[in-house]
């Protein structure tokens, strides 16, 4: 199963993603189907730190958190980023998927997970590129660090900076605000 060749329609996907328990949440990456894993505390708290910048720097935005974009080349796959930054309304009237154009920003947050590696660093990470997402911003528990990845082009992202918790982190265009990350080291574990 790939993108190329994936076990389901994206039609079916969807028809799934929506009959799920309300515990579960589904994505559609890659041409496989990815059980969302739940958000815990610390995972919450990171998105919680940088909700709280955004009100304060950008006024006008909203960072959304868990709303379902269409991804991937020809928008052929589902992800549920744990922060989507956009400007305030842009979702008024979408379902349960919407279309990224006018995101900002997509953010993830690191977790345990034995998948996280090929799903969070990778596979997301292209997708959001070949959805023209400007910024992709990773904050990473397990090394301690916030990733950067802004330009995409052709599906990839051009553009890299990877930083230790406990500095400034410069966020580009079109979010074009400095971070502080130092908070985010209390929600490490």
């Amino acid at each position: 199963m790939t993108a190329d060749c994936p076990l389901l329609l994206i039609d079916e996907f969807e028809e799934l993603a929506l009959a799920a328990p309300e515990t579960v949440r589904l994505e559609f990456i890659n041409g496989r189907i990815e059980v969302r894993p739940p958000q815990d505390g610390n995972r919450a708290e990171s998105v919680a730190c940088l909700q709280d910048t955004v009100w304060k720097l950008l006024p006008g935005t909203h960072l959304y958190p868990g709303r379902g974009l269409k991804v991937e080349n020809s928008r052929a796959g589902r992800a549920v980023p744990d922060g989507v930054l956009a400007p305030e309304g842009l979702f008024r009237g979408h379902g349960e998927w919407s279309d990224p154009d006018g995101v900002l920003m997509v953010v993830e947050v690191t977790t345990r997970d034995t998948d996280t590696n090929r799903r969070v660093r990778v596979e997301k990470r292209d997708g959001y590129a070949a959805a023209d997402i400007p910024v992709y911003l990773l904050i990473d528990r397990e090394n301690c660090t916030v990733t950067v990845h802004s330009e995409p082009k052709d599906g990839t992202y051009r553009s890299l900076t990877t930083r230790p918790y406990g500095t400034l982190v410069e966020l580009p265009a079109p979010v074009g605000f400095t971070l502080e990350t130092e908070k985010l080291k209390k929600f490490a574990q």
